[in-house]
């Protein structure tokens, strides 16, 4: 059995800004180093209003989530920007998203912090205790932010469709390097620094996608196994 959470069950659980200590302030960092796309090449929907359930729901759509983990326990999560707005980071197609903005002409929205300081949310530390209790099997996410990885998901479990704006691997061996600081490039560029392996010293690029980037065939064959073999998968919003 494989049933949708995002067409089937949405529960959204979302933290206040003030957690933070006020407004947005931090940078966008990858998404500004994106190449420039005009509104009508930004492809989706944009500005849908974000639904959320009924108080007088919300416990029985919990009950509903909870009795379908019970039943499948060998489940595929799949994470978007939606899982990482409590970090303070703004989503791409919200009312106030990225490109949501950008189609209407108006300035990008601001981050409530640099995303080195963000911290995985509520969501991303529930997805690695059912990692732990054998639930999860693994995770297919669309985020750059490293919160997967931050809150200790191991990468093994983690498929990263879109890259990661905190890692660099080399060219030669393919060893990956996860660092404390954003990649300053995006679109697989060299980075400047040389992969430390032994016998190896192959040049380090940055694991961002680019609008014209394929995604990464491994990372993508490794998701498409572990969704062929899922009883269930959970998407949360993109």
């Amino acid at each position: 059995l494989h049933c949708t959470f995002s067409q089937q069950l949405f529960v959204s659980f979302r933290t206040s800004p003030s957690r933070f200590g006020g407004n947005m302030s931090g940078s966008l960092g990858y998404a500004q180093r994106l190449s420039h796309r005009p509104p009508d090449m930004l492809g989706g929907q944009l500005g849908s209003p974000e639904l959320f359930a009924p108080a007088s729901e919300t416990s029985e759509l919990v009950e509903r989530l909870v009795e379908q983990i019970r039943e499948h326990r060998n489940v595929v999560v799949h994470t978007g920007a939606g899982i990482s707005t409590a970090a303070g980071i703004p989503d791409f197609r919200g009312p106030k998203g990225i490109w949501t903005l950008q189609s209407l002409g108006e300035p990008m929205p601001k981050a409530m912090m640099p995303l080195d300081q963000a911290r995985p949310t509520y969501t991303h530390m529930a997805i690695v205790a059912l990692h732990q209790a054998g639930i999860i099997r693994y995770v297919v996410s669309c985020n750059v932010d490293c919160l997967h990885q931050r809150s200790g998901l191991p990468r093994s479990a983690l498929a990263e469709l879109h890259g990661n704006c905190f890692a660099e691997r080399c060219e030669l061996c393919s060893h990956e390097y996860v660092r404390d600081f954003e990649m300053q490039t995006v679109g697989f560029k060299c980075t400047g620094r040389k992969c430390t392996q032994a016998n190896c010293g192959g040049r380090l690029r940055d694991q961002v996608l680019d609008w014209e980037d394929a995604l990464p065939p491994e990372e993508l064959k490794a998701a498409e196994k572990h969704c062929r073999e899922a009883a269930l998968s959970l998407c949360h919003s993109l």
